[in-house]
């Protein structure tokens, strides 16, 4: 990969720590999980934004890879600050839903729905980018769920048995 690519990777999972501890700080979490929501939003959106621009794997495929990589990671970052998984995913996931993809879906049924004017043509592109936008979103949030889930489902012993303090 060239330095372009790992600089932007590098960025990208910068920001998403930023807004994965906005959105972790929400539930009020305790504070030695902070730092481990802002390293798997880093980890996990710049996965998916290295898969997307450096190897090319879609949107769907690349955000399923990278919440399995961070419901991975925070069952195994439980034991360390004695805290669940679930604490740490579910923020760190929350940078990569796609809300471009749901305000373009909710834009073209409103210009549809408001434009009854126009030549069908025009209306058959609105219809066109209601399912191809709305239909990318609900397969990524399909996707994030249930690569965050998997790790946690199938590690739920062990990551109810490392919260415990010993």
């Amino acid at each position: 990969m060239d330095t372009e690519l790992w600089t932007a990777v590098l960025q990208d999972g910068a920001f998403a720590a930023v807004a994965a501890v906005g959105f972790g700080m929400i539930s009020n979490p305790p504070k030695r999980a902070i730092y481990m929501i802002a390293l798997l939003g880093a980890v996990g959106h710049a996965c998916r934004y290295g898969l997307l621009h450096g190897v090319g794997l879609n949107l769907s495929v690349a955000t399923f890879l990278a919440s399995m990589t961070i419901g991975l990671l925070s069952v195994f970052l439980a034991k360390l600050i004695r805290c669940p998984a679930e604490i740490m995913a579910f923020p760190a996931l929350l940078p990569m839903i796609p809300g471009m993809y749901a305000y373009k879906t909710v834009l073209a049924l409103m210009k549809f729905m408001l434009n009854s004017n126009v030549p069908h043509s025009e209306l058959n592109d609105y219809i066109i980018d209601i399912f191809r936008n709305g239909l990318t979103t609900i397969f990524v949030m399909c996707t994030l769920v249930i690569g965050m889930a998997v790790p946690l489902l199938i590690f739920k012993k062990v990551t109810f048995t490392r919260t415990k303090a010993k």
